[in-house]
């Protein structure tokens, strides 16, 4: 599976921070496992509101299961978005986005926003060479045909370089 990043508001630029997961053929995608609290999934649900939530059991990279199963954020179609997520309720989905000019959540001409991009590049560098370039080798942007590598040596050279906004360097600092 690959990851694209998905559109969640309107902004001055074509820039979303968010990344989920589609099905690819001929595609390996290597994740990172964490635990939400128990108490902490309803809100992470609402918070993730647009994501096609998959269970899956993940294998290491040594070949072998996990026990336990996992949660997978993975794309829905703007129409099964509509008809699972909103229960095809007009007024769901106007609250969610409607109010705010979003006819339509999911896009193929947007950007991943530099700070949020940049952060995840070096979270995938800090776990070694392998999941570094798994990350920017198979992560594509949402024209699904450029990869991070290729946006971060061209459109999106100097993105590493930069340092987050004062109130998100210490979530997004690397």
């Amino acid at each position: 599976m690959d990851l694209f990043p998905f559109a969640a508001s309107v902004l001055s630029s074509p820039e979303i921070s968010s990344l989920s997961v589609e099905p690819c053929d001929g595609e390996s995608l290597i994740i990172t496992i964490f635990e939400i609290p128990k108490s902490e999934i309803p809100s992470f649900i609402e918070r993730e509101h647009e994501f096609r939530f998959l269970v899956v059991v993940p294998e290491t990279i040594n070949g072998l299961f996990y026990t336990n199963p996992a949660v997978l954020c993975a794309r829905y179609s703007d129409e099964e978005y509509f008809q699972n997520r909103c229960k095809g309720n007009q007024e769901i989905f106007f609250q969610r986005y409607g109010r705010y000019g979003i006819q339509k959540i999911w896009h193929d001409d947007i950007l991943p926003c530099r700070v949020y991009l940049r952060h995840c590049v070096l979270a995938a560098e800090n776990l070694g060479d392998l999941v570094y370039n798994n990350f920017v080798d198979h992560t594509f942007l949402a024209d699904r045909k450029t990869t991070i590598r290729d946006y971060l040596a061209t459109t999106g050279s100097g993105i590493m370089e930069e340092e987050p906004p004062g109130p998100l360097k210490f979530r997004y600092g690397g």
